[in-house]
């Protein structure tokens, strides 16, 4: 790793917004007494909310909570504030109005509307056709099958997927960033808008919004925020605006030989490369090829995860019980491995409610022995997802090896799960790597990495990401 670079020439503060599914936060990046600063300011909650046509965000919930964090950082930093950049989960996009305001709530990627759009999608271009074409996996709650759900009006209309759209809320000019494009599969592997699947979206590359590579400068911020003195002149940066890209580009690494878990709602188990892999290998297990930071790739593989366990935390809930979720954690560490695995990519497990059940389904159909879905039996139900989890990441794993045929020694895990020892030590077990933690706050890292590099372009994200380890 080169020289750590040393502090910014601007000492203003920096903002890094990052959009989660359960919670977002706020976080500010100050320069004080010669060291940098990074202070979560505010964090709030956010969920899916179930309506009469289907699971949405409420966009209005999100954008109150994302003024009130401003204003407090806007109150922390009289020096002012540089810039603000935004990351967030992808896929999920706002159809705009004419005058650029929403057409209405956004939907969730977990709405079921997608399991019709996705084999009517099919009968017009074929999946392995998609796949030759993007390089992208196949998921059914990629924008394109969501855009697919739309009705024949809403599908002409403008779209702007969710930080970017915060980002044009700003005064930002209204883009796609890279890496959350390339999640879209509406991007082609030649870096463009796919024509071919635009067509049969019954769209055109006309009507797509500007392509940018993260750390583009896209405007300053406009609004009644501008009153504040702290926001007179703040740039507005898309980011990798794809959190998981985010969180990669915050793991302090110069090596080859290393791999990642995004550890949180979803597992996101792979490693960088230089260019796409989109090998008949790679389409058969469905990896994917999503852009990083600095042009390079992130070859992975969606796997369930942290969902699985939280469904059923709600469910015991809904039973009357109290989880904890550190003290489940230590009581699962007690309980010993089944002798087989919980098929944690089953489809049906990508549901919301009653996930016990839909566990004990699958084992039904699997004609294994089933488990008490009960609260009072919540540590074996625990342990038994964190076994077939570690196993899966193994899986998964061994063929990114194969693939790609890289050798790996280290194995970085970030995000939320990574706060979980007993899974991190059954995974190290399971894959037989050293597993290092990069931490719950990876992406906002990234974030204010990719930003630095754009203020201060004499060096590098991944250099940026190593000054503000200790930090985090």
């Amino acid at each position: 790793m080169p020289d750590q670079p040393a502090l910014p020439t601007n000492k203003a503060a920096l903002v890094a917004i990052d959009l989660g599914a359960e919670s977002c936060r706020v976080s500010l990046l100050r320069f004080v007494d010669g060291q940098p600063k990074m202070q979560l300011v505010y964090r709030f909650a956010n969920h899916a909310v179930e309506s009469v046509d289907g699971l949405h965000w409420n966009l209005d919930s999100i954008l109150t909570g994302l003024d009130e964090g401003l204003l407090r950082c806007a109150d922390l930093a009289p020096e002012g504030i540089r810039s603000i950049a935004v990351d967030g989960w992808a896929v999920d996009y706002v159809r705009l109005q004419p005058d650029g305001t929403p057409i209405a709530a956004p939907f969730c990627y977990r709405d079921e509307r997608t399991i019709v759009a996705e084999s009517a999608l099919h009968e017009r271009i074929s999946p392995d056709r998609m796949r030759e074409l993007t390089g992208i996996q196949l998921l059914r709650l990629n924008t394109a099958y969501q855009m697919f759900a739309d009705d024949a009006e809403r599908r002409t209309l403008p779209w702007l997927n969710l930080p970017e759209y915060i980002l044009h809320r700003l005064g930002a000019i209204p883009v796609s960033e890279r890496t959350n494009a390339s999640h879209t599969q509406l991007l082609g592997l030649d870096g463009m808008w796919c024509d071919e699947i635009l067509a049969h979206l019954d769209s055109t590359a006309g009507a797509m919004p500007q392509l940018v590579f993260p750390g583009t400068d896209i405007g300053q911020l406009t609004g009644k925020l501008t009153e504040f003195p702290a926001f007179a002149h703040t740039r507005l940066i898309a980011p990798c605006c794809h959190d998981t890209a985010s969180a990669i580009a915050a793991i302090p690494d110069s090596g080859d030989d290393w791999a990642y878990i995004s550890s949180g709602t979803w597992s996101l188990v792979g490693t960088l490369l230089k260019q796409p892999n989109n090998s008949a290998k790679a389409r058969e297990e469905n990896f994917t090829n999503l852009a990083g930071a600095d042009q390079s790739i992130c070859f992975h593989k969606n796997v369930n995860g942290m969902w699985l366990l939280r469904q059923c935390i709600e469910s015991w809930q809904a039973e009357g019980a109290k989880i904890d979720l550190p003290k489940l954690v230590q009581q699962a560490s007690s309980v010993g491995p089944l002798a087989y695995t919980l098929d944690v990519d089953d489809p049906d497990l990508l549901l919301s409610g009653r996930m016990p059940q839909r566990i004990n389904a699958q084992l039904h159909r699997r004609n294994l022995p089933e488990l008490s879905p009960h609260a009072h039996d919540a540590p074996v139900m625990a342990a038994f997802i964190f076994y077939s989890l570690a196993h899966r990441y193994a899986q998964v794993l061994a063929s990114v090896s194969e693939i790609t045929g890289k050798k790996f020694t280290r194995l970085y895990i970030m995000g939320g799960g990574s706060q979980n020892e007993f899974l991190n030590k059954l995974t190290a077990e399971a894959t037989g790597l050293e597993v290092c933690r990069v931490g719950t706050e990876c992406s906002t890292v990234g974030n204010f990495a990719v930003q630095l590099a754009t203020l201060e372009p004499t060096h590098t994200t991944a250099e940026w990401a190593k000054a503000l380890e200790s930090v985090h």
